[in-house]
């Protein structure tokens, strides 16, 4: 692939640079650069990796544009394949960074933990949601041999500008709302520019989605990891009401994080509100035959490749999205823990 193809055109001083995510199914995060008065800004920035690097400021210099010449940089959330080049760029171009709030306080807690302390939490974690001890047992001895890692984005650049919801970001001669998106991440930001659709489509200017929407997938809604939170939060409920939110703008074109630009943003929303109510209840059948932990609810659940082809990693990412899911039911009141189960077992609500 040429580097012109890695680059695309959006019209109205906005492209987008294919940045590749390496070893990674999603392939690439799409880096948009937004024109302003000021100097380019960016909206994410790719994965911490020297290909990553390359491609984009390849794809910059296909433009006219150095790193030295980024004004500022807009993350849509902190997940390593959108805040992981921060710190480069900021550190080549003296750029702001700009999160929202709720991200940041990820970020700075993921610079300041102790090694271990991550291995530590998933572990209790885990076992709390009956894990069963071959999938424990790696974490135990990770933790016993001090090889543990920090989390991946930890040395990405702590932002130094809040993104406040529903104000505009400070892009000289642009129109850039930030519309909070909690529900992938508790901070996740969609971000509206304002402005007439370069080709005239109808709707109201276009939408930056992060992960929030995209055209062919459903981003992962799991538990939001804060070791130190004793909240009981609903990260379904989050993202159900963040997508009515963004399919009420009326935008003419979406331009998410991956995949491809698309348009009929209020019809994909309701393609995957429809998506997740449909989960909700086959979940509740589930639990409606048989007490379940989260795990084996997990097991259970229909994933995109059968749970025994499922790696280790994903599996623990797949249980909290069954975690979340079931807060979502506890939530309206469809389904209930079973009092005295250690580890916690739900079932349908009586």
């Amino acid at each position: 692939m040429t580097q012109e193809s890695q680059v695309k055109d959006h019209g109205g001083g906005v492209w987008s640079v294919r940045v590749p995510i390496p070893d990674n199914p999603l392939g690439h995060t799409l880096v948009h650069v937004v024109d302003t008065d000021g100097g380019p800004v960016l909206i994410d920035t790719g994965w911490d990796d020297p290909s990553a690097w390359s491609a984009l400021t390849a794809g910059l210099g296909t433009l006219g544009i150095t790193v030295p010449e980024v004004h500022g940089v807009v993350i849509t959330h902190h997940h390593p394949d959108h805040h992981g080049l921060s710190g480069r760029v900021r550190e080549a171009s003296g750029a702001w960074i700009a999160m929202h709030a709720a991200d940041i306080d990820v970020v700075r807690r993921t610079r300041s933990a102790e090694p271990g302390q991550w291995l530590e939490y998933i572990t209790a974690r885990l076992t709390a949601v009956g894990a069963p001890e071959e999938h424990l047992a790696p974490l135990r001895a990770a933790r016993a041999s001090g090889r543990s890692r920090p989390l991946p984005g930890g040395t990405a650049a702590l932002p130094d500008r809040e993104i406040a919801p529903g104000e505009l970001l400070p892009l000289a001669g642009r129109r850039l709302r930030a519309v909070w998106t909690p529900g992938h991440t508790p901070g996740h930001v969609c971000l509206h520019l304002e402005e007439d659709h370069p080709a005239g489509l109808a709707g109201t200017g276009r939408l930056f989605s992060g992960d929030h929407l995209l055209p062919g997938i459903t981003p992962h809604i799991g538990l939001y990891e804060d070791p130190e939170d004793t909240r009981v939060t609903d990260p379904l409920g989050d993202y159900l009401d963040s997508l009515e939110r963004v399919g009420r703008l009326g935008a003419a074109e979406v331009l998410p994080a991956h995949q491809h630009a698309f348009t009929d943003a209020a019809g994909r929303v309701r393609e995957l509100l429809a998506h997740h109510r449909e989960r909700l209840d086959d979940l509740l059948d589930l639990l409606s035959a048989e007490p379940l932990t989260p795990w084996r609810l997990a097991e259970r659940m229909e994933w995109n490749r059968p749970w025994a082809e499922i790696p280790y990693g994903s599996r623990t990412i797949a249980v909290s999205e069954a975690e979340a899911h079931v807060r979502r039911l506890v939530k309206l009141g469809l389904a209930e823990a079973v009092p005295g189960s250690d580890p916690v077992t739900f079932r349908a609500a009586r």
